[in-house]
């Protein structure tokens, strides 16, 4: 999807605004300058039209501050990611230096730039917006975040100069790997090894790998690409601006992918920034399986300390337990080449279809098992249920009240449908509908 990035100096209403185009309280919001430090990321939908958009902390060009410098450094570097930059200035401040700093800095871009005037609470205010006609970047939108004016207007000249949709690269057989975990696991020797060729550069100093590298080969009658993605690392410790670049676009590597390989490594077991990265694929509906890399340097092992190790793993990642494990040593080669063995598996489960009459069956025997839940005397009554769609599988539940459907419930009837056709290494994204 393309990326939106909301940018300008500090207080002029980034968050309140981002808040609200996403639908919930994503961003904090206060009166105080500096709030939101770090990109936060959010899809919009608008008149069918879906992007990400990308709240940044404010632009400060004057300020040596270090909190404030690694904001203008998050700011730039959201602007550089973005396919179009929404410019936000304080219609009741008037032009500032801070402004015309940060319109010189987007001139430079040659990106698609929309210039909002908020503030602007009542229609009375909208004429103030032609004070910035001399920031250089087009006509300015008289709005207000806060009170929700005029954004109508603002997204449909968003989707209007959004950028059209790419025409996918790959031909629809050819499955899309993303390589992804923390720097330093062995991610690029990985995919030297599967390669068998040294088409990324090996280092063992972290952060080596800086941008997403494609590699399209075919192995027993089946094509690949695989993304070998930079390494994603903790927001405290991205200290060069090249890297803070490489999190964004591993981002969006993990999007372009329909299988994710988790590298994890074993002498560190899973870390929580490891978690954070599962979660990110899990949430966007990735095939995922967890590779367990440096197996070679755990010295005693014996018959068990693979099943203990990934028992460990899975309760630590109890929501994304469907995923495989499997346990490598890429500098050996030992098992790497079994790994697309499981990726032809998710793959084929990332695909699977169950008809309507075996998940209605196997619903009705789970209700039966298990009652659904009642509140203030009302039942739960789950009236239907489909698939409707692949990669992930989506499953439709119609019933009397969605409010009933208690997420520990539906977890539950997830495990069920999980034991009789196991969608191995594939989220399932089950949706609740009301039917009358």
């Amino acid at each position: 999807m393309p990326y939106v990035a909301i940018v300008g100096r500090p207080n002029v209403g980034k968050s309140t605004l981002f808040n609200y185009l996403v639908g919930q309280r994503i961003s904090i919001v206060e009166d105080t300058p500096g709030v939101t430090r770090d990109r936060i990321y959010a899809d919009v939908e608008w008149t069918g039209h879906t992007f990400t958009m990308v709240d940044t902390g404010g632009i400060d060009t004057v300020s040596e501050d270090v909190l404030l410098k690694q904001m203008r450094h998050q700011a730039e570097i959201a602007i550089e990611e973005a396919d179009l930059v929404l410019f936000l200035v304080d219609g009741r401040s008037g032009v500032t230096s801070a402004d015309q700093e940060v319109a010189r800095i987007l001139r430079n871009t040659k990106k698609p730039i929309i210039l909002g005037v908020n503030k602007l609470d009542v229609p009375a205010l909208f004429p103030h917006a032609a004070e910035f006609y001399k920031l250089g970047l087009g006509e300015p939108i008289p709005m207000s975040g806060g009170n929700r004016i005029n954004l109508g207007d603002l997204l449909d000249l968003i989707v209007e100069a959004l950028p059209k949709e790419q025409e996918e690269p790959y031909a629809e057989d050819v499955i899309k790997i993303a390589v992804m975990g923390r720097p330093n696991v062995g991610k690029s020797s990985l995919v030297n090894t599967i390669l068998g060729e040294n088409r990324v550069i090996v280092s063992d100093i972290p952060g080596t790998t800086r941008d997403a590298i494609d590699s399209l080969f075919e192995k027993d009658g089946h094509r690949y690409v695989i993304i070998d993605t930079a390494g994603l690392r903790k927001k405290s410790k991205i200290t060069e601006d090249i890297e803070r670049f490489s999190v964004v676009r591993s981002l969006r590597a993990v999007d372009r992918s329909d299988i994710c390989l988790m590298v994890i490594d074993a002498t560190e077991g899973i870390l929580e920034q490891d978690k954070k990265i599962i979660g990110y694929a899990h949430e966007r509906g990735k095939g995922l399986i967890y590779v367990v890399n440096k197996w070679d340097l755990i010295e005693k092992k014996d018959d068990k300390t693979a099943d203990l190790f990934k028992k460990t793993l899975l309760q630590e990642m109890l929501f994304a337990d469907y995923a495989p494990v499997i346990f490598v040593s890429a500098k050996t080669g030992q098992r790497v080449q079994k790994i697309f063995e499981l990726v032809n598996l998710v793959s084929k489960e990332q695909n699977k279809r169950i008809a309507t009459s075996a998940l209605m069956e196997l619903i009705n025997e789970a209700t039966l098992v298990t009652p659904p839940p009642q509140s203030r005397g009302k039942k739960l009554k789950i009236r239907y249920v489909t698939q409707a769609d692949v990669k992930p599988p989506t499953l439709i539940f119609f019933v009397n009240d969605p409010e009933l459907m208690h997420f520990s419930y539906l977890r539950f009837l997830e495990n069920r449908i999980r034991q009789v056709y196991t969608f191995t290494g594939t989220p399932l994204k089950l949706v609740v509908r009301q039917k009358e």
